[in-house]
């Protein structure tokens, strides 16, 4: 992109309309080409996803077939920006401190020749953190509108299969494309895969030959072969098994299942209504530590660990299994709440309960109490007022085996990934009387057609020779999410390493080092203590051009009842010699978050 890498131009934002235009142009630039039919598909995961359908919706007619995977259709709601109204603690401030130290990465001399200082130099004057315009916008309007394929699926003319993966957060794009798309424009496919590609055998497996299944979606939607791939199901997905709280599954055991429609003819909506007198339900700030990564990528520390303690901390309905109960697609619940203050959060998360007590989380879903009436809007609660609220938990396929219960548990934190609000400390009063689940339970279906869903086995070409230099000492490296309570101050700290890249020589001889720790800290009964803070270095060097570059940021959010307050530096070296040094405070009103 523009700005980026050896690339000429200056940084945007993500998904910017030149961003979007540049994609278009390299289409037809394709079609055009002698060997080319003049069909062209795209495909990517990711920032590449996103790319794949938002170009799509731009119809450029040369643009017959894309494979989107782990994308979004909806910036605001279904990005690492906003859930369910509220801001992402968790990721929000963690990409938008990412970006600022991949944007200010140099262009490397041995393509761009003796210019890249210059070039670098002219990047570095544009850059503006990404996290001061994702704050500005608090609500879905016109910026987070702009990009979303959701405003109109009919603006999509090329053929979409959409991938996803259930412990990835963008798996309900694929149910809303399969829902809103024609029969003959989509196919959907879902597997137990975090945010990665499904060949690729990170955990949680099984993998399978993705490469295969998008060769062919090409043959037929390019080349015009006959391949069967519109014979397959609308949405093949796997249901998994009822298994242990783990924070890294190597494999889960499940099957996978063919809906010919979704909504789907083999899903039943079923209540489940709660019993009990009216709670009051105050949970502790740092409710939410044992919520996992937001963007599992296959890491030992990135599933969510055992959920008793976080249910502890919640208000617990349960149902008992008497028969093997399977659930697909995303459930709803319903909420009878009384609040004291005009501003707060609800959570509800579901869970997989063992005989033995242990805790497994199946999904969850969030809600803003001031976008209970739409994404679009902020309207306060009227302290002591009692509402109906309902909203949708992530989609999911999971089976509760017998002599199981099902848990739905409701806080009124979820610290790091939740911003949590100036009152929330005081909670809601859940009223059991007016207040129930609702779960997508998946009969048998068509098991002649579930048969036939089948995969071949992984294939790949050979990786680059890229060289991952081990660690001088493995280990004092860091853990990948460590958890410190300071008993005495009541404060909880969370510190993750991402774990990006490490150190790797390229085969071109180019050294990268990437290292980035992000914390999270707050007090158990103060949400205006909440502070988020990452710190990034990359060091690019060509040790045959006598060329050492590096890039550190540090990034900082803090807030008060009516602000955040965010803090931004960047300091770029050459030769150990800082060339350029920058620093951003802003206050920004919490007009929603």
């Amino acid at each position: 992109m523009r700005g980026h890498g050896n690339s000429e131009g200056l940084p945007g934002d993500e998904y910017d309309a030149t961003e979007l235009a540049d994609g278009v142009a390299v289409v037809h630039w394709l079609a055009e080409q002698p060997w080319c039919n003049g069909r062209v598909g795209m495909f990517g995961i990711s920032w590449g996803g996103f790319n794949s359908l938002q170009i799509a919706a731009l119809a450029p007619e040369p643009l017959k077939a894309i494979v989107t995977v782990c994308s979004a259709d909806d910036r605001y709601d279904n990005d690492v920006h906003y859930m369910g109204g509220s801001v992402l603690a968790v990721d929000m401030h963690a990409w938008a401190s990412t970006m600022l130290a991949f944007v200010s990465r140099p262009p490397d001399p041995e393509y761009v020749g003796t210019d890249w200082r210059g070039m670098w130099l002219k990047r570095l004057e544009a850059v503006d953190p990404f996290i001061h315009t994702w704050l500005d916008h608090q609500t879905r309007d016109a910026y987070w509108r702009h990009g979303s394929v959701s405003e109109d699926y009919s603006a999509i003319k090329a053929k979409v299969l959409a991938v996803g993966g259930w412990h990835d957060p963008y798996r309900d794009t694929v149910l809303r494309l399969v829902r809103h798309l024609p029969d003959d424009q989509v196919r959907g496919l879902i597997g137990p895969w975090s945010h990665q590609y499904p060949d690729r055998g990170l955990p949680p497996g099984p993998a399978i030959g993705f490469l295969q299944e998008t060769l062919r979606w090409w043959d037929q939607h390019l080349k015009g072969k006959d391949s069967g791939v519109m014979n397959e199901p609308k949405l093949r997905s796997w249901i998994s098994e009822s298994h242990p709280p783990a924070t890294v599954y190597p494999e889960l055991e499940g099957h996978w299942v063919g809906d010919p429609a979704w909504p789907s003819p083999y899903v039943t909506p079923v209540e489940y209504a709660f019993q009990g007198e009216p709670l009051l339900v105050r949970s502790p700030q740092h409710t939410g530590l044992a919520a996992g990564r937001y963007f599992p990528f296959g890491n030992d520390a990135d599933l969510p660990p055992d959920q008793r303690e976080e249910d502890a901390n919640s208000a617990a309905f349960e149902f008992a299994v008497d028969e093997r109960l399977q659930i697909l697609g995303r459930p709803r619940v319903r909420l009878r709440l009384t609040s004291p203050s005009p501003r707060g959060q609800v959570i509800a998360r579901l869970c997989d309960v063992a005989p033995d007590g242990s805790s497994t989380l199946v999904t969850r879903g969030v809600l803003n109490l001031s976008a209970r009436y739409g994404r679009d809007k902020v309207a306060p609660w009227r302290p002591g007022d009692t509402e109906d609220v309902t909203f949708e938990l992530n989609g999911i396929g999971h089976a509760f085996p017998p002599g199981h219960r099902i848990r739905l548990a409701v806080s009124s934190a979820y610290w790091p990934w939740i911003w949590p609000q100036p009152g929330s400390e005081d909670g809601f009063t859940l009223d059991p009387a007016g207040s129930g689940l609702e779960l997508p339970v998946r009969g048998a279906g068509d098991r002649a057609l579930d048969a036939t869903i089948a995969f071949a086995e992984p294939e790949q070409a050979e990786p680059l020779a890229v060289i991952h230099p081990a660690p001088e000492d493995p280990a004092g490296r860091r853990p990948e999410r460590l958890v410190v309570h300071d008993v005495a101050a009541r404060t909880w700290r969370l510190d993750v390493d991402p774990r990006y890249g490490g150190t790797r020589i390229y085969p071109d001889g180019l050294e990268f080092h990437e290292d980035a720790l992000e914390q999270y800290t707050i007090t158990d009964d103060d949400p205006l203590s909440a502070t988020t803070r990452s710190s990034w270095t990359v060091r690019l060097r060509r040790p045959e051009l006598a060329w050492d570059t590096e890039v550190r940021t540090r990034s900082e959010i803090t807030c008060d009842a009516g602000d955040f307050l965010t803090s931004n530096e960047l300091t770029c070296s050459e030769g150990g010699e800082v060339i350029f040094h920058r620093t951003w405070e802003r206050r920004i009103p919490r007009t929603a978050g």
